[in-house]
């Protein structure tokens, strides 16, 4: 029996009826419907692979790459599809020639995959980390924009950036930050994992030399479908992870990065081709299409954040436009949090499971010597869900 009643849109996915779904970031959910399209493409694939290759995906192929290109407002030409943001972070770092001394620039809040690749690729180089400590809360956008451009020195070639920061929520102000920096020379890759679907990004005003996203959280698509975008400048010194057919080709500039990213092998491009299926299926969802999807979000974030911090009585608040439809507490620290592997979670992320039927993340996060419940508002989400998480919490905390 769920305990509260699901929302109005909730019959749009396959969740599971029993629980209350509060952890849409950590892995998306994709809607019935774009799963009947990719479902269809697959019976394509399967029943006639050498031709749905040859013939039926390129055109489709294409029709995603320019859908996505609108939608972000970016350069189709840049846009590459790759499985998820990190494997577009790891290109961008495996394809910089990077020296000893040089500089990259993280936040001590990045996801933390990606500053592994950033330490990984550093270490070989001989080039050093350079870790911006951010609070949290902050006190605003100002705050974070003056540390990340403290840090940043004539030794600095790369800042990895987020639009919205994985463990703690924060809408970061990643358009002043990209246009002081790169008026600096310093690059920007920005990793939007959470971009497209909860803040707006449009990639020709950003202009920054790196943005990599995924598609299958706030857009809705399918696993596996995420992308990456490089400034024209940039292009010619990219290349994919997986070295294919295309690097012995004689070809030059915007065509070679094409057929470079476009072919790797062999694999199920479906979920890069329902891209276009994702975004008109959630404009067509909601009532003022995707304005009113990000705006929803923050809202319903902003009441999330106040619902919280009252019952549990904290005295620290996200600011209103650093929120986008996630938020972030702090919850009191364990004892002894102890080693635990990446998919290992804090042990309340169960007893929320086991004992209330809820889904929803905690971190322990070592760098603030803090531990985080953030919670993930999607368009199947009711605040009525997050009083009943705030409740349970409250008697979560009172047994320990």
């Amino acid at each position: 029996m769920r305990p509260v009643p699901p929302g109005p849109l909730t019959h749009l996915w396959a969740l599971a009826p029993t629980l209350v779904h509060l952890n849409h970031g950590s892995f998306g959910a994709c809607p019935v419907a774009v799963l009947a399209s990719q479902t269809r493409l697959r019976e394509q694939l399967e029943a006639e692979p050498t031709g749905f290759f040859l013939e039926v995906c390129p055109p489709l192929w294409q029709r995603a790459l320019d859908t996505l290109a609108r939608f972000l407002n970016a350069s189709v030409e840049g846009l590459a599809f790759l499985p998820n943001a990190t494997a577009g972070v790891n290109t961008v770092l495996r394809s910089l020639p990077l020296q000893a001394g040089d500089e990259v620039l993280v936040l001590d809040q990045a996801y933390q995959a990606c500053r592994n690749a950033v330490d990984a690729v550093c270490a070989r180089a001989g080039a050093q980390v350079k870790v911006v400590a951010l609070p949290f809360p902050p006190a605003g956008p100002d705050d974070i924009v003056e540390r990340v451009l403290a840090l940043a020195g004539p030794r600095t070639r790369l800042a990895m950036l987020d639009t919205v920061t994985s463990p703690t929520a924060l809408r970061l102000p990643f358009e002043r930050l990209t246009a002081e920096l790169q008026a600096r020379g310093v690059d920007v890759l920005l990793d939007a994992a959470h971009g497209p679907g909860i803040v707006l990004l449009d990639l020709a005003a950003l202009n920054a030399a790196y943005v990599t996203g995924n598609c299958h959280k706030w857009l809705y698509g399918p696993k596996g479908s995420a992308f990456l975008h490089v400034r024209a400048d940039r292009r010619h010194a990219m290349r994919p992870l997986v070295v294919s057919h295309a690097h012995s080709a004689p070809l030059v500039g915007d065509r070679r990065f094409r057929a470079e990213f476009d072919w790797p092998g062999t694999q199920d491009p479906t979920p890069w081709l329902c891209i276009p299926a994702a975004i008109e299926h959630m404009a067509s969802c909601v009532d003022g299409g995707w304005p009113a999807i990000l705006a929803n979000g923050a809202a319903m974030a902003r009441k999330t954040r106040d619902l919280l911090a009252d019952t549990l009585a904290l005295d620290v608040r996200v600011p209103d436009e650093m929120l986008a439809a996630m938020v972030t507490v702090p919850l009191p620290a364990r004892a002894d949090p102890g080693p635990r592997s990446v998919m290992e979670p804090d042990p309340l992320v169960r007893e929320l499971s086991t004992h209330w039927g809820i889904r929803a993340m905690v971190f322990d996060w070592p760098a603030h010597r803090a531990r985080y419940l953030r919670v993930s508002l999607a368009p199947y989400n009711t605040l009525d869900e997050v009083r009943y998480l705030a409740e349970c919490l409250v008697n979560a905390l009172h047994q320990r």
